[in-house]
């Protein structure tokens, strides 16, 4: 069997069509990089015919707009050699983490991270969440005293490296004051932000993922980066990225769905729908240019800024992509409060006093319906 420097828990179609189709590509371009073991954490049965699919080739199929163009390609995506499942292979999976890994990936998805009462046993339980089950093998690896290793968690959570650390050393509170040394010496814990719309699975391996993708990786000493590719891009801090994504692709998911609200929300509606109306295109531009634009002039990214409403509006418009409004509306007060009250906050803290007439009376409004 291949060594696979790169270790991957989860199986999502998202890490289908986003990291395994760059390494992917970038073994296709000749880089010396992969291949890939996949890990199954959860251990579902029934994902057991996608698992053993992803090894040799699965098609990733991109739709979409890119600089206007329309683009419907297919691509093979040939970089997992082996997959393995935390409920049966456990044995094996300590081996290759031990013996091979460089890497670490992971998207364990909204509940990943989340603590379970096993955490803290002394010996592995498939229960476990995924930052215990990793403790277990970092203890394995330190025990067999091997080389230092990079974590780079890809979940939807701020700082997210930062976050998984914190909760392995939590769980590693008990053990030797060695192995803790160990975990903030030899472990290059990464931050990172993902973004891709991956629409539909595949069967029974695969996924439909529009053009745009987005890796950012913070950079540090000693980072490894995964392969070299256009999507992945190193950066002193992802602050300035993390505030374009929330505060201009987020925030104008939600002030389209609160327009939809407010006429009723009755009727059936795609992004794609609004963005084709004229009248609603330019509501939203003149949110975003009027009273978003100022707190990313004070911030200093106003060419960022205006590059990324480019690239967002062309991403509402993939006539491929069937993406209901009613679906972004779901948890809408709370959306309000991460997306458009805290770019008001925001705002005023890069400096930007302007007036915001639009964004601070949905807040205003939502805040009378709670």
């Amino acid at each position: 069997m291949q060594t696979t420097p790169i270790l991957q828990f989860g199986t999502s179609r998202f890490l289908q069509a986003h990291a395994d189709l760059f390494v992917s590509q970038a073994i296709d371009a000749g880089q010396d990089v992969g291949p890939i073991t996949v890990i199954q954490s959860s251990g579902n049965a029934e994902r057991a015919k996608r698992l053993n699919a992803l090894v040799g080739s699965y098609p990733v199929r991109i739709e979409g707009l890119a600089e206007g163009a329309r683009v419907q390609q297919t691509v093979e995506v040939k970089s997992i050699a082996r997959t393995l499942s935390t409920a049966q292979d456990w044995v094996q999976i300590a081996r290759v983490f031990v013996r091979e890994a460089q890497i670490v990936l992971s998207n364990t998805g909204d509940t990943g991270f989340a603590p379970k009462g096993c955490d803290t046993a002394t010996q592995f339980d498939q229960a476990m969440s995924y930052p215990a089950k990793l403790t277990h093998l970092l203890r394995l690896r330190f025990a067999a005293g091997a080389a230092p290793i990079q974590i780079m968690p890809m979940e939807l959570i701020a700082d997210n490296g930062a976050v998984l650390k914190a909760r392995v050393l939590q769980l590693a509170e008990k053990d030797t004051p060695e192995f803790q040394a160990y975990l903030e010496r030899d472990v290059i814990w990464v931050n990172s932000l993902v973004d891709r719309i991956v629409s539909q699975p595949l069967e029974p391996a695969g996924a439909v993922a529009e053009p745009y993708a987005l890796w950012a990786i913070e950079d540090q000493p000693g980072l490894i980066v995964p392969c070299d590719h256009p999507a992945v891009q190193v950066v002193p801090t992802l602050a300035d990225i993390e505030a374009l994504k929330l505060f201009v692709l987020n925030l104008g998911h939600t002030v389209l769905a609160d327009r939809w609200l407010q006429r009723g929300g009755a009727q059936d509606v795609l992004v794609r729908d609004l963005i084709g109306d004229a009248a609603e295109l330019a509501q939203l531009q003149d949110i975003l240019h009027n009273e978003v634009r100022p707190a990313f002039v004070a911030a200093g990214l106003k060419d960022a800024f205006l590059a990324y409403v480019e690239t967002t509006i062309e991403r509402f418009a993939n006539p491929f992509l069937d993406h209901r409004i009613a679906d972004i509306s779901q948890n809408h007060t709370q959306k309000i409060s991460r997306r458009i009250e805290a770019m008001l906050h925001w705002a005023v803290e890069q400096g930007d006093h302007s007036a915001k007439p639009v964004l601070s009376g949905i807040v205003a409004q939502n805040k009378e319906a709670v």
